[in-house]
This record gives structure tokens, sequence and C-alpha cells, in this order.
């Protein structure tokens, strides 16, 4: 691991503790819970609550470090690095949809929630994608009905990362008739409320210890309480997505770093010809390759994590960086695949994995072609209506 010149003391400190936690307690596991499709043990996560890890960027008063996001952010590329459903708890306490509890929920939800979710007790999964609305996330149809208790929820979510196995859901639903984003608001509903079911979980290529299912809400009653927020302020809801962007994006990150150093420490032992494969040119300019796009995603990260600490940050940057590391995994792994030749091929060194979720995370938040629409839409000033 390249020691990170640009970061504080303390940040280098805790990403030193992170790799190591990595590297001893889920570098042995990983494989074995990735061919099993284990969701991650209730126990590990509280083992990273008790280290910390899951408060780290939220406020003190709820258990939490106070932590500027970008130190979540090291935390998570570090675990993903190793293991994609470590970092995944880390990723959802820290810039998910606990994150949207702690900025946009009030007092009692702050109270009621964050300290559960801190110390590793509950987990919090976001629910917007639905059979008919994906990428078009305000197309939703799922309905939240005001009656005399608070609000009947009816619809199905579909790709629910951690749907089946989360404790709590944050449910964007059409609380009114208003259209598109106008009528949308978002609910927290917990996981063994009467009228919720679940689909099979998906039999995803990648992302296989964080399971995917599909969530159904059959007239389940919310409190009043439990409305994060009410139908018109989407725009706040997706600001706070916009963190969540960044979680994804340093996802991307820690994959493409992984199969780079994989590939830096193979080249140089990995024989051919009578010596190192290093000496070829081709390695060299494939490696090259790599380091380039990895670098890049990386101060594009940088710059959009930034924004994150005293407020939302920047969606064009966002956007930009999550595009860029998106592609970056993709790519990067599939060169370290070609740089480890048949090895790479094989389970046993672990690149296919890698090149496995990293079409995942290109999927999850936002597809790449998603972001490139949101990036004109920004330079431009403009909105696109893709419907005609």
């Amino acid at each position: 691991m390249p020691v990170r010149t640009d970061e504080d003391a303390e940040t280098r400190e805790l990403r030193q503790v992170a790799a190591a936690v990595a590297a001893e307690r889920y570098a042995p596991r990983a494989a074995g819970w990735d061919a099993a499709r284990t969701p991650f043990p209730r126990a590990e996560r509280l083992f990273l609550g008790e280290l910390g890890f899951l408060g780290i960027a939220q406020p003190p008063e709820h258990g939490g470090g106070g932590a500027p996001v970008r130190q979540a952010l090291v935390v998570i590329e570090e675990l993903a690095k190793v293991c994609r459903p470590a970092a995944f708890q880390v990723f959802e306490a820290n810039v998910g949809p606990a994150q949207a509890v702690s900025r946009l929920g009030s007092r009692d939800q702050r109270e009621r929630y964050l300290p559960a979710i801190v110390r590793g007790e509950l987990t919090m999964a976001v629910a917007i994608s639905e059979p008919d609305a994906g990428s078009a996330a305000t197309d939703l149809t799922t309905r939240a009905v005001r009656d005399g208790k608070g609000y009947r929820l009816t619809g199905t979510k579909r790709w629910i990362s951690n749907g089946s196995e989360a404790d709590l859901y944050l449910v964007y639903a059409r609380m009114s008739e208003a259209r598109g984003a106008g009528g949308v608001g978002a609910l927290i509903v917990r996981g063994d409320a009467p009228g919720i079911s679940y689909g099979a979980r998906e039999k995803l290529m990648g992302f296989r210890g964080i399971p995917s299912a599909d969530v159904v809400f059959d007239d389940v009653l919310v409190r009043e309480e439990d409305v994060l927020v009410g139908p018109g302020q989407f725009g706040e809801l997706f600001g706070c997505f916009s963190v969540e962007r960044l979680g994804n994006a340093t996802m991307s990150l820690a994959l493409g770093q992984a199969a780079l150093d994989a590939s830096v420490a193979y080249v140089q032992e990995r024989r051919q010809f009578g010596k190192p494969i290093a000496e070829f040119q081709a390695v060299q300019l494939a490696l090259a390759d790599m380091v380039l796009q990895v670098e890049a995603a990386r101060l594009l990260l940088d710059r959009a994590a930034r924004g994150a600490d005293d407020g939302l940050p920047d969606t064009l940057e966002v956007s930009i960086a999550k595009c860029t590391a998106n592609e970056m995994a993709k790519k990067v792994t599939d060169l370290a695949m070609q740089v480890h030749g048949g090895n790479g091929y094989t389970e046993e060194y672990g690149l296919e994995r890698l090149h496995r979720d990293a079409h995942g995370w290109a999927i999850a938040g936002g597809t790449p072609t998603i972001q490139r629409v949101r990036i004109v839409s920004e330079l431009l000033g403009r909105k696109f209506d893709q419907r005609r």
C-alpha cells in the first residue's frame, strides 16, 4: 500500500488500522463467503461497530466519531480491497441511508435509530428502484397514503442491496398526487413490519455477500414519526444520495487499486523466457495504463469528497468521479486478469471476483450512462426529458 503524502497523520493511521483488519480478519474468509453467497455475519457487523467503523462520520451525540466523510471513505476503501461485504456495512452506516437520517431526520429519528446503527445492532438499506423505475427514479409507483394513524405503504421495490437482510428500510414513495419528483418523499420502515415480505434472493454475478431481493409492501402502516421527508423534498433526498455515490465510487476505486497492487507484485515474481514478465514492454504498457486510470479516479474522488465535509458535495464533481471510477474498475480488473494470464482466470488469485464486483458497482447508484447524462445536464445547466 503506497503512503499517501496528502493525508494527515490521523487519517494515515486510520487507513493502516483498516488495512490490518482487512488483511488479518477478512482476507482469509472473503472468498469463502463469496462462493457460498453468505451474507455478512451479524457478529462481524457488531465487531465493526466496536471498532468505531460504523460511526466514523456520524455525530458524537449519537455515538459516532464526528469525523469528515473522507475518513469513512478511507475505511471503506481498505476493507473493500479485500472484502466488499465488510466494506458495505461501513458504507451503509456512514454514507448510505443512515447518513440521510443524520442529515434530514428529526431529533427523535436520529436518537431512535443512529446509536443502534453505529453499534452494529441495526442495519438500514435504501429502497428506491422498482420494476419499472430504475434510472427513472421519479417514475416510482410505490404509494404512501395517509390515514388516521400515519401512512399506508403499498408497492414493490427491486434490486435492493441488503434486501431481506436489513433491519430498516429507507423507502422512497409517492406521497401526494403531484407529478414526478414533486410527489416523492421517504419513510423509515422496519424490516419485520406487518405486511412486508421479500422475494427470492437474486443470484447476481457479483455482490455475492450482499443479498439483493425484492421488498414488497402490502398496506404497511408507517407511523407519522417515521416519515423522513414529505413530498416536495426529493432534491434534498438526492442531495444526500450524492454522498452515497461517493461511497460507490470508493468501492470501485478499491477494486481497481487491489487489482493494480496484485499485478505489481505478480509481474515481478512471474518469470517467462528466463526473466520476470515485468521486463516485457507489453506488460509495462498495461501496468502503466492501470496506474493512470487508478490515479485519475482517486484524484477526482478526492476532489468530490472534499465538498461532503461541510455540507453536500457538488453533484457534477460526484458524477464525474463515480463515472470515472466505475469505468476504471471494470477496465483495470480486466487488464489485471490479462497480465496474470491463465492464473488470472482462476478463482485462486481472486481477480475474477474483483472483476465481477466491478460490474456491480458500475450499475448500482446510477449507471455510467446515467452519470454521463447528468454530467452534460450540469455542464449546460439544462434538464433533459428522456421521455420525449
